[in-house]
């Protein structure tokens, strides 16, 4: 079970004390807000695993006008919504705008801590992409403009005599671009290489780029 805060944010005392006793009961860190205006004051620390159950209906700022708040400040917390009254356009409107599901108040607690383990198991996996991006992209900077030419061509699959011809070089510069590029890049193999070409989105745009020449 992977660990984290569980935000709660409802404005009945009782479901949120309940709910808090519950989820710590699971191995859960609590924090609660009985209202969306408290949580935007508190705002969570993203550096560590974590999720909000959001009730729909709570005074001043409702559920899904809090969802939309979140998303304009950049927050990639997902979010669990509580119910009482499920609502079709509600519901489909939430999802579609990030939510990562809807839970129907009564609920049990097997099925609330898997909907809580599904969605930090999101979490997790988002910010793993997300930092592995940052820093291919960080690597990437810190190519010289002909190491990223090689790059893109290498990623392609030309091959160094291809990639020289190209180029107008040696083969033997090639090579010595190639490992740099590698070593810059951290990759070990040429697949790891291509798979983070992949993440940047160089291996897309050399391919627009072979198809426009």
């Amino acid at each position: 079970m992977p660990a984290g805060t569980i935000h709660i944010v409802d404005d009945d005392t009782s479901f949120r004390t309940a709910l808090e006793r519950r989820l710590k009961k699971a191995g859960y860190a609590v924090a609660i807000y009985p209202s969306a205006q408290q949580l935007l004051e508190l705002l969570p620390d993203e550096s560590e695993p974590g999720c909000i159950l959001l009730d729909v209906r709570i005074p001043g700022i409702s559920g899904p006008e809090l969802q939309e708040r979140l998303i304009e400040r950049g927050s990639r917390l997902p979010i669990l919504f509580l119910t009482g009254h499920p609502d079709i356009q509600t519901t489909v409107k939430a999802i579609k705008a990030g939510a990562e599901d809807f839970l129907t108040k009564p609920i049990s607690s097997p099925r609330l801590v898997a909907a809580i383990e599904k969605a930090l198991v999101h979490y997790e996996t988002i910010r793993t992409a997300r930092g592995e991006l940052e820093a291919a992209r960080g690597h990437l900077d810190k190519l010289t403009p002909r190491e990223e030419q090689v790059f893109e061509l290498v990623v392609q699959g030309q091959i160094n005599k291809q990639i020289a011809e190209r180029l107008g070089t040696a083969v033997r510069t090639i090579k010595a671009h190639r490992q740099r590029v590698m070593e810059k890049m951290g990759a070990r193999s040429l697949v790891e290489l291509v798979s983070i070409a992949e993440r940047l989105g160089l291996v897309r745009r050399s391919h627009r780029d072979r198809e426009g020449n």
